[in-house]
């Protein structure tokens, strides 16, 4: 290739990928999914746009692979709509910074797990829509949480956060002993990882242990 060919011919000549190869899985009822009742409530804001999938090569996913992608992105959603009201409630600055590390690393998870979707030729589906899940941030507990006098904002709002970091670990813990895809085990072994960092930088916070 000639040195002077321009960037724009470069990327006219480079090769397309191929197409993506997935499995058609059928959702099934796993440890990751259970406690369904009822929850109502509306969000503050219109959702914000979901985070750009990450281009992956093609991946096989199994039915706890789904399952367990299809939980993880609604509640790693819930958490970030919590961050969201905590953001316009009173709170000091040593979990105000927390709550952005962990805003950025629930965001960075969504973008890998809407990219092992895509990568698994797997449609995004919001099967747990309306379901109060295990360590889940509802509209329920949100609207709940905006009633709450300024002053015990701090404390149930770390309830919340922690209910949910720790019912992630015991996801990841399931997809790593159960899934079929070599990506997605990885995945979840360093979500866990981050989710036990975090489950100690909040004890630190709150004097809870």
């Amino acid at each position: 290739m000639d040195e002077h060919q321009t960037s724009a011919e470069r990327r006219a000549s480079g090769t397309r990928p191929g197409p993506i190869v997935g499995v058609a899985v059928t959702l099934v009822a796993t440890a990751l999914a259970v406690g369904l009742t009822q929850a109502g409530g509306r969000p503050d804001h219109p959702p914000a746009p979901p985070p750009a999938p990450v281009a992956t090569a093609p991946v096989l996913l199994n039915g706890t692979d789904d399952a367990f992608i299809q939980l993880l992105i609604p509640m790693n959603e819930g958490a970030l709509a919590l961050i969201d009201h905590l953001a316009g409630r009173p709170a000091d600055e040593e979990l105000r910074a927390l709550l952005g590390d962990v805003r950025e690393a629930h965001q960075g998870e969504l973008r890998d797990l809407r990219g092992l979707l895509a990568a698994g030729n797997v449609p995004e589906l919001n099967i747990h829509e309306g379901h109060q899940m295990p360590g889940m941030v509802t509209d329920a507990s949100l609207a709940e949480l905006r009633g709450v006098p300024d002053a015990e904002v701090a404390s149930r709002a770390a309830a919340l956060l922690r209910a949910h970091l720790a019912q992630t670990v015991v996801l990841c813990r399931g997809e790593q002993t159960a899934g079929g895809s070599p990506e997605l085990r990885a995945l979840a072994g360093r979500i866990q990882q981050a989710r036990a960092a975090e489950l100690n930088a909040l004890d630190r916070q709150t004097g809870a242990g």
